[in-house]
């Protein structure tokens, strides 16, 4: 069986159909959140359609607090399960070892290899088992996330399906919801916080700045992304539109 996401949905997609298709299309579907808006509307409209909610997590070691409360007050007002995935400590040790504890800040190289450690490769060990997984990429966030589709075949993570429900919305519309629907949101961005990672590699943003200017911001000419959903040059890791099943 091949599955394709309806043209209907690709027309106009509604994150809430987009997920009901995913829940009706793979058997093992796991929400990878970082509780940043986005994960407060995935979660929220998930629940709505189903109780039993895979939700994963990373932690890297590096979290502000405020993800620490975001993720309980999430998993206290859905009574769901949040399974927070870390990264390997032995892998931690080397790289702090070698190259210091603030590593990021000596070359983009070593930034990335940070995000590797902490983030990727977890993610990797986290997924194996799901046959889909859902992230809250946007394409207005940055240029290189322009081209996210709504499905696709994601074969940096094993050829399982990666389902970005939120693809097509705006930042505005995101809000929109979270006010309208009353949603927990993360604290920092009542801070000017406009995107939220690791805490010694996010800072606020100003008016007119890119949505993820705030991340490795000391960094320049160089692509603000961790590995997830791109390579080190900035582009999608390769995807396809159906996926064998």
């Amino acid at each position: 069986m091949i599955a394709t996401l309806p043209a209907e949905l690709a027309s106009n997609p509604q994150p809430a159909d987009v997920l009901r298709w995913a829940y009706g299309n793979f058997s093992r579907v796991a929400i990878v959140a970082s509780f940043q808006a986005e994960s407060s509307v995935i979660i929220d409209i998930a629940s709505r359609i189903r109780s039993d909610l895979s939700v994963l997590t990373l932690d890297t070691g590096r979290l502000p607090q405020e993800t620490h409360d975001m993720i309980d007050r999430v998993r206290e007002r859905y009574q769901i399960e949040i399974q927070v995935v870390h990264p390997d400590a032995g892998e931690v040790q080397r790289i702090v070892t070698e190259h210091g504890a603030n590593l990021f800040h000596h070359s983009p190289q070593l930034r990335r290899l940070c995000c590797d450690v902490r983030k990727s490769r977890p993610l990797d060990r986290a997924l194996s088992g799901y046959d889909a997984w859902v992230t809250g990429v946007r394409r207005q966030q940055s240029a290189t996330r322009a081209e996210t589709q709504l499905f696709a075949l994601d074969e940096h993570h094993n050829g399982i399906a990666k389902i970005a429900p939120l693809a097509t919305w705006t930042k505005a519309r995101v809000w929109d919801y979270i006010r309208a629907n009353h949603l927990p949101y993360h604290a920092l961005y009542d801070q000017g916080y406009t995107s939220i990672g690791c805490a010694p590699c996010t800072r606020a943003t100003t008016a007119g700045e890119d949505e993820r200017a705030g991340r490795w911001w000391w960094e320049q000419n160089e692509v603000k992304e961790c590995g997830i959903h791109h390579s080190p040059n900035g582009r999608p890791y390769p995807l396809s539109a159906s996926k064998k099943r």
